[in-house]
């Protein structure tokens, strides 16, 4: 065998023994992710247990680009829709001072404004980015925030139009060096999924959660069923780390009560459990955060 042909053997075999770890698959990772500030129940940082051995993500819900009275689009300029008197500035400043653990982030959209659906409506591609590079900036930077999720579930543009708004958006900010992590967060809807997986399939190199709202199933989802939806997921989101969920308001998927923790140790065992995220605060506030203490707890175990 030519020498070229030898070393290109070798190349190929340690390729194949030790695979780059941009196309490795996701392991196990102890992130605990909560959404919170949406219900204005008067939920505070400092009310959430936060465990030290763990990473822990706030995720202020929401910063929507309409106006905030008669709410209307607005192409990009973001206002502040979360209770801002309980989640300031300040409050950001403190929980993160006494917990050097803590990061803080904004979803952007989430399900409606004013009681009807928030949708993505950009005017151009190039406006919207522009206009949301330099508000959402501005908030950030106001806030003290280190990264955004994006959490748009109504669409009055096609989905290679959205991949190109908030892939363009991820980028800017990133480059910029505003915010250092971007998440997003799907769920398993035909119109929802379309415009997500064209962002992915596009900008996925460029996001670093995948919040995928396993609440969003049918309440009472077994353990079974999860782990199919969980596998469904890591096929349309190759690559992604994605998170394991449930929501505290009993609106849907695998509860707590029912097979979730089960569930995650099983993603465990496998190697699959990239995290795990919570909705929402707000709801979990009234029963003492029993079940984000249950995750974190099983997260801060050495694996």
């Amino acid at each position: 065998m030519e020498f070229p042909k030898i070393l290109f053997s070798l190349f190929a075999l340690i390729f194949f023994l030790f695979p780059s770890p941009m196309y490795a698959a996701p392991g196990n990772s102890n992130i605990f992710r909560e959404y919170i500030g949406a219900e204005f129940k008067n939920v505070k940082f400092s009310d959430v247990p936060i465990h030290s051995g763990i990473e822990f993500h706030f995720i202020l819900s929401f910063a929507i680009d309409y106006t905030t009275s008669s709410p209307a689009p607005t192409n990009g300029q973001f206002n502040i829709f979360w209770d801002t008197n309980n989640l300031t500035p300040a409050a950001v400043s403190a929980i993160k001072d006494q917990h050097s653990n803590v990061k803080v982030a904004l979803s952007l959209g989430g399900d409606s404004v004013g009681g009807s659906s928030a949708y993505f409506n950009p005017s151009s591609v190039d406006s919207w980015v522009s206009n949301a590079v330099s508000s959402l900036t501005a908030i950030i930077k106001q806030y003290n925030l280190d990264g955004i999720d994006i959490d748009y579930e109504h669409f009055q543009a096609d989905s290679n139009t959205f991949a190109e708004c908030i892939g363009r958006l991820i980028t800017t900010l990133k480059n910029n060096r505003v915010i250092s992590f971007a998440s997003i967060a799907p769920y398993a809807d035909k119109e929802v999924q379309s415009h997500y997986k064209a962002l992915w399939k596009s900008y996925g190199h460029i996001i670093d959660y995948v919040n995928f709202q396993f609440y969003a199933y049918d309440k009472g989802t077994t353990v079974s069923q999860f782990m199919g939806y969980f596998a469904t997921q890591r096929s349309n989101y190759q690559k992604g780390r994605i998170l394991a969920s449930f929501s505290t308001d009993g609106s849907g998927g695998i509860s707590p009560e029912n097979g979730f923790f089960r569930a995650c140790s099983k993603l465990l065992s496998k190697g699959e459990l990239a995290g795990i995220f919570v909705w929402s605060a707000d709801d979990s506030k009234s029963n003492g955060f029993k079940y984000e203490k249950q995750s974190q707890a099983l997260l801060a175990i050495p694996h």
